[in-house]
Formats: structure tokens, C-alpha cells, sequence
């Protein structure tokens, strides 16, 4: 280990506990005061109406402002963010947030503007909205865009019922929704949550999708197909023209998930491929925040047959400024208040707008340049299940490190102790051991040696003490839990027994 590449994150050093905050203050005790009441003596009830008044909750805290701010403050200290180190989550595409989107969205105008504003008085940010669609558009090649939807699931859904609605205005919704084996888990459970039945297609010997078997599947039940391309391999679907006329040619749609939008955009518009509906991630492409539950944001963009089918309302441009409009007879309706999650918008909006036309075409360069140096660095060291061209990212196994009964887990894990977030794994599914990584454009030649020398080591270290990675990480809270048990029974106090 004394060769082991260091790491300025790997755990040194003090390690905070902290218990939950039921545990901690004291009766009596609190983080706020109030200015005498003009009623001295009076009972609150008297003061407030009832349905007003919230009745007392047994066994809440009793904390000091200290307290709270300690609290939350040690937790966030356990916390592995982009601000801190590299994430090679695969398909994720955990880039950096410019710190510039967060001083945009915080501008009182933005922050402050209340939903219900009269449009009059929202001109500022109906504008911003609908020139996020336009960009959307141009980068997509697609007609329209609806930013309504809140994460990229929500967007497929839409996508979705945008598809049924067409073809059942064309008098048959169909019955069937094709979709390569190698999709997100969220593609099926989109299709089926809008009444679809799932017909999988199996990739071929290169990871890819062979158009005679679009041609065999194919028929007059089937609406769509739905896929991602690039795959989640990170290769090109090189038959995609193929694949999109025949489904065109039996009435169906296509639609692609954009999950991998990075590796192309400003190079090719997905739209000028025969993609009919098309998801945003706005938190991986557009650099707006992941995690935490949210908010998101997953736009959608559509061909000019879905108008009519829309998420209402819409914003329009006119002589006068901008406008929204809620006479949609046809609509889908509203898949979320107001017009989704504005803040995300406005970080989504500046991120392009401080780019331009030349930064959007060069993330999608370096994006691929650096997945492709990770892959040129490690194949020798960890298999290539499909090594075939590579773009934003690359997905390895570990078929070599199963030669000493060190798995995919076992260098997960071991990847906590040299400070870096484990890639993602076991995705693929056709992938059996996958380790996917996506350095993203984020990160510099550096960053990106430093973590191509940390797995040169576990492999070494897979080699010469394949008996140590059971015990990994060392140097985290907590090292292995029990990951079935931990989800169907957590436990909420972390203990050193």
C-alpha cells in the first residue's frame, strides 16, 4: 500500500460522530425568541383561530440554534459531492455545477417570483422559459420542447402518453413498446405504467441493436420503440437510420432517452436521426444539481405531429411579450404544477447561455476524449466485455479479478479508501461484473491520471493480496454493511458494535 497513490479526500485523521437530533438538546431549550406579546397572560387560542394552531408533537427535539447548525454541519462533512472529488458514476454524468447557475437562480427576481404571478408580471421568466425551449430545440433537432416534467422518468412517461395520445387520435393506441435489453430500468417501468407491454430485444455480439431484429418484432400492435443512443454501453447505435425507417414505415414512433445526450450534443441532433420524442436531463447534460430527491428536471422534445398533445399550458411569443396558453382541447393535461421546477430551468439557462454554440459542441469533445483515455489506460487491466468504439463513456468488468475471487464489489469498495466515489456497477445488465465509468468534460487530465494510477493499484492489489478486499474500506463510517438487510430493516443511529 506504501506505493498507493494518495488521495486528498481518502479518510485522515479526526472522524466526527454525530448522533440523530432526538438524541440530542435538552427540555426548555430553544433556537428562536419572540418579542413580548401585546397580550401578556393571554392563551394562544384565544389569539389564533383554531385550525390555525398545531397541536403539540410528542417527542420532538429541543434544540438551540447551535445544536441545529452543528448537526447539520457534521452531516454534511459525511457527504461525497462534486465539489469535493471525482464521481465516475457511468450514465449518470456526474459533471460540475458552475457555481455561477446557483448566483443566477438566487436573483430575487427568480427566487422570489411567485407561481401565481399574473403573466404581466412575469415576463422575465416566461422569456427565460421559452428560450430554454428554443436551445433545447436547436440542440435537439427537435419542434417543440415541454419543460413541465420533473426528472428524466417523469419525462419518458410523458413521452409516452404523448405517443399514446397520437396513436390513438389515429384511431389505435397499439398494444406493444419494443426495447433493447440494455435499456434504464426506467424505460420498461415508463412504458408499462402507461398500460404498454414490454417486448425486449437482445443485443447482438457487438452491444448493439441489429435492425433485423427491429424487422422481425415489429408490427402493426407495436407504438414505439424505445432507446438510448448512445447505448448504455457509450457506443454509437451505427444502424440507427436502419432502425428508426423501419419502424416509421409499420406506423410506429421512436423515442430515445436522453440520458447519454453529452456524448453528442453540438456534434449530431438526436432529432436529425429519426427520433420522434426525446427526454432532457437537465441535471446531467445542463449541469443543474443530482440527488437529494430532487428537484429535478426532464423536458421533452417532440416532433410537430405531438403539438396538439402537449402538456398545457404552453408559453407562446407574441408582439406584446409572452403569454400562456391553456386552451388545449387535446392536451395530455399537466404532468406537474406550474411549469416543472423553475429553479432548475434557470441554472439549465445560464449554463447555456454562458457556453454558447462552440462550448456546448466542445463538452461533448472532451467528454469523449476523456472516457477514451480512461479506456485506452485501463483495458489492459480490467476486461472490455465489448471493445468496441467508445464514446462518453466505457464499461469494463471483472472477469480478470475473478481469477483471484475479487469482485466487482470488492473494487467498488476498495475505491472508497483511495477517496473516490465507486463508479457504477452491475450496469449493464449485459454486462455480467460491469464497472461503468463517465469522467464527464468536468475533469482535468490530472484528476483523471490520479484515478487511472488508483485502479492500475487495486488490480495490482487484486494480484498480490486478493484476501484483503473482503475487509474494504477501511477508512469509511461504516465497511460492509449488509446491503439487503440495510434496506429492508435500517437502522437510523450508526454504532460502533
Amino acid at each position: 500500500m506504501s506505493n498507493a497513490p494518495q488521495t486528498p479526500t481518502a479518510a485522515q485523521g479526526i472522524v466526527i460522530e454525530e448522533p440523530l437530533l432526538f438524541e440530542l438538546g435538552s427540555p426548555g431549550r430553544k433556537g428562536y425568541s419572540l418579542s413580548q406579546s401585546p397580550h401578556p397572560g393571554t392563551e394562544i387560542n384565544h389569539l389564533l383561530p383554531p385550525d390555525e394552531i398545531r397541536e403539540e408533537i410528542e417527542g420532538m427535539p429541543e434544540l438551540s440554534e447551535l445544536d441545529v447548525v452543528r448537526h447539520f454541519t457534521r452531516l454534511s462533512q459525511w457527504n461525497f459531492s462534486v465539489d469535493a472529488n471525482f464521481y465516475p458514476l457511468g450514465s449518470c454524468t456526474m459533471k460540475y455545477n458552475p457555481k455561477l447557475n446557483e448566483d443566477m437562480v438566487r436573483l430575487s427576481g427568480f427566487a422570489e417570483h411567485h407561481p401565481h404571478t399574473p403573466e404581466t408580471k412575469s415576463q422575465g421568466s416566461l422569456q427565460l422559459m421559452f428560450e430554454l425551449q428554443e436551445f433545447l430545440k436547436e440542440i435537439s433537432g427537435m419542434d417543440h420542447v415541454t419543460l413541465q416534467p420533473a426528472a428524466g422518468a417523469q419525462g419518458e412517461m410523458t413521452g409516452i402518453l404523448l405517443i399514446h395520445a397520437y396513436l390513438l387520435s389515429k384511431g389505435n393506441p397499439r398494444k406493444k413498446i419494443l426495447m433493447p435489453d440494455s435499456a434504464h430500468g426506467t424505460n420498461p417501468a415508463s412504458s408499462a405504467l402507461c398500460g404498454y407491454h414490454v417486448v425486449q430485444i437482445p443485443s447482438n455480439d457487438q452491444g448493439l441493436i441489429d435492425p433485423a431484429q427491429i424487422d422481425r418484432l415489429m408490427d402493426e400492435d407495436t407504438a414505439a420503440i424505445m432507446l438510448t443512443n448512445p447505448n448504455t454501453l457509450g457506443m454509437f447505435e451505427q444502424d440507427i437510420l436502419k432502425i428508426t425507417e423501419i419502424v416509421h414505415k409499420r406506423g410506429g414512433l421512436v423515442y430515445g432517452d436522453g440520458a447519454n445526450l453529452n456524448a453528442l450534443m453540438g456534434i449530431t441532433r438526436i432529432g436529425d436521426m429519426g427520433i420522434d420524442l426525446l427526454h432532457f436531463n437537465l441535471h446531467k447534460t445542463f449541469s443543474t444539481p443530482h440527488g437529494g430527491g430532487g428537484p429535478g428536471a426532464g423536458p421533452v422534445g417532440a416532433k410537430k405531429i405531438f403539438e396538439p398533445f402537449l402538456p398545457t399550458p404552453v408559453i407562446e411569443k407574441f408582439e406584446g411579450g409572452f403569454r400562456i396558453n391553456r386552451d388545449r382541447p387535446q392536451s395530455i393535461g399537466k404532468v406537474k404544477n406550474f411549469f416543472g421546477n423553475f429553479g432548475m430551468l434557470v441554472r439549465a439557462y445560464t449554463y447555456i447561455r454562458s457556453l454558447g454554440p462552440g462550448g456546448i459542441r466542445r463538452i461533448s469533445e472532451m467528454a469523449v476524449l476523456n472516457a477514451n483515455y480512461i479506456k485506452a489506460e485501463l483495458k489492459d487491466h480490467f476486461h472490455l466485455p465489448y471493445p468496441g468504439p467508445s464514446l462518453h463513456e466505457v464499461v469494463f468488468n471483472d472477469r480478470e479479478q475473478l481469477k483471484s475471487d475479487v469482485k466487482t464489489t470488492d473494487i467498488a469498495k476498495t475505491l472508497i479508501d483511495f477517496g473516490y466515489h465507486p463508479p457504477t456497477i452491475y450496469f449493464p445488465l449485459i454486462v455480467k461484473g460491469a464497472l461503468m465509468i463517465e469522467p464527464t468534460e468536468s475533469e482535468s487530465k490530472e484528476t483523471l491520471d490520479q484515478f487511472i494510477a488508483t485502479m492500475k493499484t487495486i488490480a495490482g492489489l487484486a494480484r498480490s493480496e486478493p484476501g484483503e478486499f473482503a475487509r474494504r474500506p477501511l477508512k469509511s463510517k461504516v465497511s460492509r454493511p449488509d446491503e439487503a438487510a440495510a434496506a429492508r430493516k435500517p437502522k437510523l443511529r450508526w454504532t460502533t458494535s
